[in-house]
């Protein structure tokens, strides 16, 4: 007997609507300062920026605020601020990156005007040292580089501060990923609990939090969607759909996709010409 190697349709992983900003990297400084180190400007900064410091301390002082930039932080700086900044105690190295807004920073929900201790000091001196070696060879497509190096530069920042909130259930991310990269076997509730690390109760709430539904109604909601996708693009059956898919039949894959679509699978796939 020939064996026919049926496949399942992923669906489609969209963007969304959510307007997204990247902002438009200008330069950066390396700059390892001693006491005779002392900027000042009645002006403000031209454009927003950020501190890294990665040894010694800064301080930084913007109309009546005053920062210490110290080793282990970083500092998204406002434009258009009367400020100084200078050495302190004779050792201060840092980087400091300006571009052309901080829409994007705002979108990452990265701390304007705050002191930010980071465990990344050393991911962010390699993306830095990457920028400026760009830079310097201006190899082609340099000036897309500089740019991609920035936003890996804040989402690093912005990934860091968000493992520490809780109310996102990060924890569950690879459970979310496993369901998607298997969504054409039979995964049991039992085995993703066990996976998580939570205790049942813990893994149950947590999960609706995350995404409004019980794991059950989740996994059924993705394999609908992806028979959605199948009956748009390919020519499978709706036997060989529902069987890929892991429904206990054709019959009870239908009902359920005409209950969530308004259709039957037949109809659906008709009405789009497939």
């Amino acid at each position: 007997m020939e064996l026919i190697n049926m496949t399942y349709m992923n669906i489609p992983y969209i963007l969304g609507k959510e307007p997204i900003s990247f902002p438009q990297f200008n330069s950066i400084w390396k700059v390892q300062a001693d006491d005779a180190y002392n900027i000042i400007t009645s002006e403000g900064f031209v454009v927003p920026g950020l501190f890294i410091t990665y040894e010694g301390k800064g301080i930084l002082s913007q109309g009546n605020d005053r920062y210490e930039l110290h080793a282990g932080t970083f500092f998204f700086v406002q434009e258009g601020i009367p400020s100084e900044y200078k050495c302190q105690d004779n050792n201060w190295k840092f980087y400091y990156l300006d571009f052309n807004s901080l829409d994007a920073i705002r979108n990452l929900q990265l701390p304007v005007s705050k002191v930010e201790t980071t465990g990344k000091v050393a991911e962010a001196v390699l993306l830095c040292e990457r920028i400026i070696d760009t830079l310097i060879a201006e190899s082609f497509g340099y000036a897309y580089s500089s740019n991609i190096f920035l936003q890996q530069l804040l989402v690093l920042f912005a990934r860091e501060l968000e493992s520490g909130q809780t109310s996102r259930q990060t924890e569950l991310n690879n459970i979310l990923i496993y369901i998607h990269r298997n969504m054409d076997k039979g995964i049991r509730v039992e085995e993703l609990i066990e996976r998580s690390g939570l205790s049942r109760t813990s893994f149950f709430s947590r999960f609706r939090a995350l995404t409004g539904q019980s794991p059950s109604e989740y996994m059924q909601n993705l394999k609908l969607e992806s028979a959605k996708v199948s009956l748009e693009t390919t020519s499978l059956s709706v036997k060989e759909i529902s069987s890929q898919l892991q429904f206990y039949d054709e019959f009870h894959f239908s009902k359920l996709f005409k209950r969530k679509y308004g259709q039957s699978p037949s109809n659906w796939r008709s009405s789009r010409g497939t």
